[in-house]
């Protein structure tokens, strides 16, 4: 599906910025990428979109459910495609490269965990934190 007939079906406006935004998702597969960097890669391709804007239709298509907005440091959030499949992060301490993955044990033992303690299960995020092979292997020199 191309990006103005998401915004369509998403029931947005159809702009350039969002278009464009969009498309940096696209050609970013599986990335997870923060407001500055996606303004950068814009900039990068010739468009002239503030990074105001930028945060602006970030927020847009978080809230209809495009994107999903995710904070692994405490401090700076980060965005990537809503592929509608849950998944979990690992994320480095070090160079701050995220990981996807899903595990159906740990999902499992989430679900038995609220229930043990009264709670229906509605959403959850989990994030490991850690350092990658690459970042140990350059710290051990």
């Amino acid at each position: 599906m191309n990006s103005e007939s998401e915004l369509r079906r998403l029931g947005l406006k159809v702009t350039h910025p969002r278009m464009k935004i969009l498309e940096v998702f696209r050609g970013h597969a599986g990335s997870h990428l923060c407001a500055e960097e996606i303004y950068r890669l814009l900039g990068e391709q010739g468009h002239e979109i503030g990074l105001a804007t930028v945060y602006r239709v970030l927020a847009q298509l978080d809230e209809v459910g495009a994107i999903s907005r995710q904070v692994f440091d405490g401090t700076k959030s980060v965005y990537e495609i809503n592929k509608g499949i849950h998944h979990d992060h690992i994320v480095c301490l070090k160079c701050g490269q995220v990981k996807e993955f899903d595990d159906d044990l740990i999902e499992e033992r989430q679900r038995e965990i609220a229930l043990e303690n009264g709670y229906r299960l509605a959403q959850h995020s989990l994030t490991l934190y850690g350092y990658c092979q690459e970042c140990e292997r350059v710290g051990q020199n």
